[in-house]
């Protein structure tokens, strides 16, 4: 992590947009929102449409995992910065009725959009929890699957939630997400711009330097997929996409 890059003014940026996400999905953004993203990106339609448009419209992943999370009916999932819960009702469809999934994000007009959802869909085994990804308000070993889509990135403390993502998961527990990274290190004056942070460039981490992140705690990364379909928007970002070959993959990696 870079000393000079301001962790509050980060989190208050972070905030600001996915608050916006939330309430405005309509807006201007540095990156691409809603079910077009989110079909481009290989969710299949059939899910889709068995979830709340409202979550989807302010659905802003970077890539898709599902078929590399591989979930099962009865698992217990977490999804770490589940927004307004995209990806929360997708992976309840996969665990069915004796499953659970747990949403934990830190912006409360995305828990709240994300609760409203749920009640209104009468999702009885999902819920959505206020928290940090590097500080996990949960037991040990209390899920089966963690995933992530396009957050971890956002994290100025990713040892951190890799740490407490091998801590929450049972013995044989896996991890999917999807994430940006780059292909080369970003400058210092990109990773302490917390503008840049927050449009999900600034915390890219170079793939090797982010596996290495994931194995440190004792995970094994045992497959890495760039995600083609997925790009930035803004001019800013696509300059920092060209320049250092920042892009979107998709992993899996076992405890």
């Amino acid at each position: 992590m870079s000393q000079s890059l301001d962790v509050d003014k980060l989190e208050q940026e972070v905030k600001a947009v996915y608050r916006n996400v939330a309430t405005e999905p309509d807006g201007e953004f540095h990156f691409e929102m809603g079910r077009p993203l989110a079909a481009r990106l290989g969710y299949p339609p059939a899910d889709l449409d068995r979830i709340p448009d409202e979550a989807l419209e302010s659905f802003a992943g970077v890539g898709y995992h599902f078929d590399l999370a591989d979930l099962q009916p009865g698992e217990r999932v977490l999804d770490l910065g589940s927004g307004s819960g995209t990806d929360v009702f997708v992976a309840a469809l996969h665990v069915g009725e004796a499953g659970s999934v747990t949403g934990l994000d830190m912006t409360d007009e995305q828990l709240a959009k994300a609760r409203e959802l749920r009640d209104a869909a009468g999702m009885e085994r999902v819920s959505f929890e206020k928290g940090y990804i590097e500080n996990l308000p949960f037991e040990d070993e209390s899920f089966d699957v963690v995933i992530s889509n396009g957050v971890i990135n956002l994290s100025a403390e990713k040892d951190r939630v890799f740490e407490e993502v091998r801590r929450v998961l049972e013995p044989d527990g896996r991890l999917a997400i999807s994430d940006i990274i780059s292909e080369q290190r970003l400058a210092e004056s990109i990773k302490t711009d917390a503008d840049l942070w927050a449009a999900c460039i600034g915390g890219a981490e170079q793939v090797d330097d982010y596996t290495s992140l994931i194995e440190m705690p004792g995970f094994d990364v045992t497959e890495v997929r760039e995600n083609t379909q997925y790009e930035f928007t803004s001019e800013q970002a696509q300059g920092a996409c060209q320049k250092y070959g920042v892009k979107s993959v998709s992993l899996t990696a076992h405890k």
